[in-house]
């Protein structure tokens, strides 16, 4: 790793025309071309700014990063003579702001064909670094030069990036890579090919639908999201991550909203992005956060804006596909709705199956049905993850649902104290659609969606035998011919797709538990008769989802002839105070950890085999510990992280910086976990670690968000 090549932002390499999105699906035609967006730069820059409805052929709009506060505040000259044109004045106001000035110097870079950066000539916004993710930055972009950023924000970089800053001048080209950095991900400055580029690029939000609380929505889209880059991982250049701004400002898609994000919901979505990949759900990843203080936002209260730079493969989702064949040929005022364009859907889906998903499958041969199947597998263990951990996303609308089977848009989010399946994170689900119990058949429903948008390439594809659509496969067909393949798409994929779902939840789902209750060997019957009554247990008696398994990390069978102080300590560390045990409990929990015990013993060769040392039992408790996270990202730290952001941005990321070390590596034993004295006789550091593991006050159990959290 010491011997990778590391290049500025603006120098990362782009990938072949093949691997980029912008060239391979279709511009919104008012931007149809990088040449044509930077014209309408510099000549006509609101278009970016209004929302509209799109064509229905396109799958993006080039739009570029500007964080201002809407509406605009623009002041008119104080003596505008008769000939005095407000929209061009308007025009003119937006311009001066827009990234336009290409910066003087070039970061130094081995790359001969750096993309150009370009500044606002009348826009200066305070931007502070308040957090970068060593995680993503070691698995995603390990070729990202980011300076001396680390030693900026006063903590060490994993990959060594600030090893070799000795000299005065390699100081300078530090701090210079650093701004430059902190600049383009903080929506500053915008990245963009040159005109002689060999392969033109500009940022892009991407056009989708959905359904938001079962009901449909029509377009949607990127109203906050802003993709800036995109660069090949350099152990696989066929893999590639594009870098995605949140709250970078109003596109398209930003209907009334300001495109803006607030330093609330921007440490949430940081911090938990890698909570969850540490606990091995697939997730897109948190990058960075950068606060913009003197931006304001108005939400439920006054406050101010925040950017956060999450990565992933693709930020395609669901709606995607649906905002191409709507499941209703609906027209109503005020747009919203667009006819189907089902050329469109053969090309997102085509580039989608072969580079995205990168299906293999032979040359010429259909993809639909293996492109709903492979998203379907994906999505399946996605969810089986967050029923095993606990999360709860809070809003599983179709727009809201990777194609890639990640976990994407962290909002009312929530991981689950007191066991309740049907505990519901996001206030504003007042049916409780969501709720933890729910979300498999939550997933389940934006999967048959994606069938429902699919179905008549699908039927298409069936009637050639079986090969791939080609261009202009839908052109003559009329609405019944259409109405049969549709048709015949959903017979042929519905069951197959409900099937797989159940069959990869459920592999997936008792796989995971199992390695939490510390089992090696796979019985479907006895797995069920011991997870099934032990969330019963959890439930009943108000214990603490993760800390229960946690604690139970700790049972040997020699331990059940003293079960009494094994269960005495369970109820009392994993449960509040206030929450008095029922009197039966003991003995509930004694006749459960009976067959725990005896499911243990069953599986004593096994461990046996696999113990280095021949202490069995030692090696089942690390490596339960090992699937159990000792620190949970619950919600009274996150309140108290952002608490502290927002009162001090100096002083709170250093709070921030913990707690994210602390949520990258959840099974380490923090606190000094296992150590039986008494908070005040412990160092400050550990003293602050076993509080952050702790359940935190009750009047925090079940807390809710919003949806604008």
């Amino acid at each position: 790793m010491t011997s990778l090549t590391r290049y500025p932002i603006s120098a990362l390499p782009l990938p072949p025309p093949a691997r980029l999105l912008i060239h391979n699906l279709t511009p919104d035609p008012t931007t149809p071309s990088v040449s044509a967006f930077k014209y309408t730069l510099s000549n006509n820059p609101s278009i970016q700014r209004r929302a509209r409805i799109t064509a229905p052929e396109s799958h993006f709009s080039h739009v570029s990063p500007f964080p201002l506060p809407f509406p605009y505040e623009i002041e008119p000259p104080e003596n505008p003579d008769d000939a005095f044109d407000k929209e061009e004045y308007v025009e003119q106001w937006l311009a001066e702001r827009e990234a336009l000035v290409e910066a003087s110097e070039q970061t130094e870079s081995d790359n001969d064909e750096p993309l150009q950066k370009l500044y606002p000539a009348s826009r200066h916004n305070d931007m502070e670094l308040l957090g970068l993710s060593n995680t993503a930055l070691r698995d995603c972009l390990p070729h990202l030069d980011v300076g001396d950023a680390f030693k900026h924000l006063g903590k060490p970089s994993l990959l060594g990036h600030d090893d070799s800053r000795g000299k005065q001048a390699e100081d300078s080209k530090a701090a210079a890579t650093r701004q430059e950095l902190i600049d383009v991900l903080g929506g500053h400055a915008m990245l963009i090919s040159g005109d002689d580029a060999d392969v033109p690029f500009a940022p892009w939000s991407l056009r989708y639908s959905g359904h938001q609380f079962g009901n449909w929505a029509g377009q949607l889209g990127d109203g906050r999201a802003i993709s800036i880059h995109v660069t090949p991982h350099p152990s696989d250049p066929e893999l590639t991550y594009e870098l995605q701004l949140k709250g970078a400002g109003r596109t398209p898609f930003s209907r009334r909203a300001d495109g803006l994000a607030v330093v609330r919901s921007s440490v949430r979505e940081y911090l938990c992005a890698e909570a969850v990949n540490a606990l091995g759900i697939p997730t897109t990843r948190s990058l960075s956060i950068i606060s913009l203080p003197s931006i304001p936002v108005l939400r439920e209260r006054r406050e101010s804006a925040c950017i956060v730079t999450r990565v992933a493969p693709s930020f395609l989702r669901i709606g995607s596909f649906e905002a191409l064949n709507p499941p209703v040929e609906l027209f109503f005022l005020g747009g919203g709705q667009q006819p189907a364009d089902l050329e469109a859907l053969r090309v997102l889906g085509k580039w989608v199956a072969d580079q995205v998903l990168r299906i293999e499958r032979p040359e010429g041969s259909a993809w639909g049905r293996e492109l709903i199947l492979e998203s379907t597998r994906r999505n399946a263990r996605m969810v089986a993850g967050w029923q095993a951990y606990g999360f709860m996303h809070g809003v599983i609308n179709t727009d809201n649902v990777s194609i890639l089977g990640l976990t994407i848009d962290y909002g009312p989010f929530a991981f689950m104290d007191i066991f309740d399946p049907m505990h519901i994170c996001n206030h504003s689900d007042q049916e409780g659609r969501y709720a933890y119990k729910l979300q498999p058949e939550m997933i389940l429903f934006s999967l048959r969606a994606l069938l429902m948008a699919l179905a008549p390439l699908v039927g298409a594809e069936s009637e050639l035998g079986g090969r791939a659509l080609s261009e202009g496969w839908a052109k003559e067909a009329k609405s019944d011919k259409i109405s049969k393949w549709n048709s015949k798409g959903i017979v042929l994929v519905d069951e197959e797709l409900k099937a797989l779902f159940q069959r990869e939840y459920e592999a997936e789902y008792n796989e995971r538990m199992r390695r939490r209750l510390g089992l090696r060997r796979a019985e479907e019957k006895d797995d069920m008769d011991l997870i099934q009554p032990l969330l019963a247990l959890m439930a009943d008696h108000k214990l603490d989802f993760n800390l229960t398994f946690r604690h139970l990390t700790r049972f040997r069978p020699a331990l059940l002839l003293s079960s009494d102080t094994f269960i005495d300590t369970l109820l009392r560390f994993t449960s509040t105070g206030d929450m008095p045990q029922e009197a039966e409990a003991p003995t509930q929990w004694k006749n459960w950890l009976e067959k725990y015990d005896a499911r243990i013993e069953s599986e004593k060769e096994e461990w046996v085999g696999a113990s280095s040392d021949g202490d069995w039992q030692a090696q089942r408790e690390k490596d339960a510990r090992l699937a159990n996270p000792r620190f949970v990202l619950r919600q009274w730290v996150l309140e108290e992280v952002i608490g502290k952001v927002e009162a001090d941005a100096q002083n709170g990321r250093h709070v921030l910086a913990k707690v994210m070390q602390m949520a990258c590596n959840p099974y380490e034993p923090w606190g000094g976990e296992g150590d039986d004295r008494a908070d005040d006789e412990l160092d400050a550091e550990t003293r602050e670690e076993r509080r952050l593991c702790g359940i935190g006050a009750s009047s925090m159990l079940g807390f809710q968000c919003s949806c604008s959290s």
